[in-house]
């Protein structure tokens, strides 16, 4: 199983601290730098810190943890990330979905419905236009190309059995298994969905199976952390931002590496580690954490 590690997009940072993430990531043991998708939130726009960390890494493959598709207009996203393609030389994996916050639709005036079949037509105009087909007749295609062929591989963001089955006419992948407590069991029965449901759509490749947790380590980690998921969930009611406070737990080293070894067991080829702080030096209180 590969190892990933997240940007500390959804938490105040800056040019300092982005710096030293990017080039700490890309010097570790990472498969994978991730950034996630928010607009009603302090993080920075997700195409701008991509091409950051295209610009401030070698090596690392990056990740969109997931690009809301259906908010945004899908020409114009096609050109930014096959942008971000050519400034990481082909290093770019396109995890897309719908998201579930409101909010950020409304923010930039976007339609929340159909938002499921808004998705698959968006990936459609993504994979014409980085096929380099016009975007309307008599017009010049929309550069530039991506260096993958074809595109980006595209992971779906999915997590219910119909998304699933929706994603398998399409994505290489499901990025979904997602837990508060990095539970083996939940993990495993939904990778076990989707194997079932590639079998199901008749796909002959596997497909790439991925997950993720919130941790943090070091000073006052425990408070942190469940800070951190409070006020992430909260925008769904004060309840759901208490269930999710007292549910999280990967705030220890231990607790950090059971998480890693249950998601290992659990059949995932790759996991992300999403941080709750900036601070850089959460890069190597998680590094000596794995490497006992």
């Amino acid at each position: 199983m590969d190892l990933a590690m997240t940007l500390p997009t959804m938490v105040t940072h800056d040019r300092t601290e982005t710096l030293a993430w990017c080039r700490g990531v890309d010097e570790g043991p990472w498969s994978s730098l991730a950034v996630p998708d928010r607009i009603t939130f302090p993080s920075h726009a997700l195409t701008v810190e991509l091409a950051a960390a295209a610009a401030l890494t070698e090596r690392v493959r990056l990740w969109t943890t997931i690009v809301i598709l259906p908010m945004r207009d899908p020409v114009l996203t096609a050109k930014e990330l096959a942008s971000v393609d050519v400034l990481a030389e082909g290093r770019l994996t396109v995890g897309v979905g719908v998201g579930g916050r409101e909010h950020d639709y409304r923010a930039v005036d976007a339609s929340y419905a159909r938002r499921w079949d808004r998705l698959d037509e968006s990936v459609e105009r993504l994979r014409a236009v980085w096929r380099g087909e016009p975007p309307f007749e008599g017009a010049d295609p929309v550069g530039p190309l991506p260096v993958q062929t074809g595109g980006p591989p595209l992971i779906a963001g999915s997590m219910g059995p119909k998304s699933i089955a929706r994603a398998a006419r399409w994505a290489a992948g499901v990025d979904g298994a997602w837990t508060l407590d990095g539970d083996e069991a939940t993990m495993r029965a939904a990778f076990d969905g989707v194997d079932a449901a590639w079998q199901t759509a008749g796909r002959a490749e596997a497909p790439h199976k991925s997950s993720s947790i919130w941790y943090a380590l070091g000073p006052d980690a425990e408070e942190r952390l469940r800070t951190y998921a409070r006020d992430y969930m909260r925008i769904f009611g004060d309840e759901i931002g208490e269930w999710a406070a007292s549910s999280v737990t990967c705030f220890t080293p231990d607790s950090l590496r059971q998480t890693v070894d249950a998601a290992r067991a659990a059949g995932a080829d790759e996991f992300f580690l999403v941080p709750t702080t900036a601070d850089p030096a959460e890069l190597d209180r998680t590094r000596d954490a794995l490497e006992r």
